[in-house]
């Protein structure tokens, strides 16, 4: 096959069932082994909460219970779910360390990254702090340290961070996300034609993947 399947992803640092969609892509794309086919993935922005505050005061589980409007209880029990089933991915989550906060930034230094080569790298680090480490996705000085971890010039990142010269780009992929009537992540395009919404299963991913390349080969014979 000449042209690698391209996979583009609508996701948010901020999302739980992202991260997990992203190891269940990773392992269906690991499952196919020799038979799996070449991809390009590419990541786009997406603000579950755009009107949260950088500096949200209080704990996840407040933020959920305002915002959605939820029982204490019932957002404990959803957060509990989300830690079992990231679990089942190997993911370690610690949302009691959470720092709530706006993702705008951390979109904008995603466009950056992508410039440098460093999207992918850049989107595992960042859902690695948020959801492992407790780490602040919201605050320039912390995406230019977490930038720098995966090979992004610091003061290059501070000065794109700074200028808010992305902050475009990111509203162009929360307006195509839009057209394409997505409204929650992570929702995966898979060569610019199969929709997939949700973190599905592994066997999903491999599935669509089987089936995009073998129309291809189709087309070729």
């Amino acid at each position: 096959m000449s042209e690698p399947i391209k996979i583009d992803i609508w996701s948010d640092i901020a999302c739980p069932w992202c991260y997990i969609g992203k190891r269940h892509l990773e392992s269906g794309i690991a499952s196919l082994g020799d038979e799996a086919p070449e991809v390009e993935i590419t990541y786009h922005s997406f603000e579950l909460a755009p009107d949260t505050p950088v500096d949200f005061e209080g704990s996840e589980v407040d933020f959920l219970a305002k915002h959605k409007g939820l029982p204490v209880e019932r957002v404990q029990q959803m957060l509990q779910h989300v830690t079992g089933v990231a679990a089942t991915a190997g993911l370690d989550y610690d949302l009691d360390a959470l720092q709530h906060t706006k993702t705008l930034k951390a979109h904008e230094l995603l466009h950056f990254a992508k410039e440098q080569g460093l999207q992918l790298e850049l989107t595992e680090r960042l859902l690695r702090a948020y959801f492992t480490e407790g780490r602040h996705v919201g605050r320039i000085e912390e995406l230019v340290e977490l930038g720098a971890e995966v090979g992004l010039d610091p003061e290059a990142a501070r000065e794109a961070l700074e200028s808010g010269r992305y902050a475009a780009a990111v509203q162009a992929d929360i307006a195509q996300a839009q057209a394409y009537g997505i409204n929650g992540v992570p929702f995966f395009v898979i060569d610019g034609k199969y929709g997939i919404s949700g973190a599905q299963p592994a066997e999903v991913f491999a599935e669509a993947l089987t089936q995009v390349a073998g129309e291809r080969d189709g087309a070729a014979a």
